[in-house]
């Protein structure tokens, strides 16, 4: 399969969770990351376009399943943001269920892209959504944003420092830096994601 032209991407449909959304075939990418981590940058630096994903001041707006079809039969997801202190705790529980039943049932998902501030990796919730991938053997890239906020020697010590913690988990994990503003790592993902996206 050759590589996929990602700034052809469009927005298709928003859901609360997976009973609305499209029929389960193809596949499809998840993104998850903390609220803050930089995720809807990522995913308009990754498909060229300035709004494809809402940035905002506020994070955790997104508390909707997003769904982006990059060509036919190859969609983008973007999970709602976790981890986000100022959202009452009946809408975040909502949040984590939502995103449970994503990761466990949903048959076209075929990788995870987690995002996390690369100053600050692996929280809880973090290991969470890489234990869940892992557990139903689904491959996981993790993104290290904001990573111009390093010296390029931090930055590899960082990339290390996450490469070692990640090897208890067992599972099929790649981990790589990544910097909107400077599209640091932006190869990397996209050769990750058409890799998955051949998997048809």
């Amino acid at each position: 399969m050759r590589p996929l032209n990602y700034a052809k991407t469009h927005f298709i449909l928003s859901a609360p969770d997976i009973t609305h959304l499209p029929v389960d075939t193809g596949v499809e990418i998840a993104f998850a990351g903390r609220s803050n981590a930089g995720k809807s940058s990522a995913l308009n630096t990754l498909t060229n376009q300035k709004a494809l994903a809402r940035t905002s001041k506020t994070p955790g707006r997104t508390q909707l399943i997003n769904l982006f079809e990059v060509a036919e039969n190859c969609r983008l997801v973007d999970l709602p943001g976790y981890g986000y202190a100022q959202v009452p705790e009946a809408i975040k529980r909502k949040w984590q269920k939502s995103l449970g039943e994503y990761l466990q049932k949903r048959e076209s998902l075929k990788g995870l892209v987690v995002l996390m501030d690369i100053r600050h990796p692996l929280k809880d919730l973090d290991q969470q959504m890489i234990e869940w991938a892992v557990s139903v053997n689904i491959p996981v890239m993790l993104l290290l944003t904001k990573a111009d906020k390093l010296a390029s020697g931090a930055q590899k010590k960082q990339v290390n420092m996450v490469k070692e913690a990640i090897l208890p988990f067992q599972g099929d994990i790649t981990v790589a830096p990544f910097s909107s503003p400077k599209r640091v790592g932006l190869e990397a993902l996209k050769q990750k994601l058409d890799e998955w996206f051949s998997q048809q």
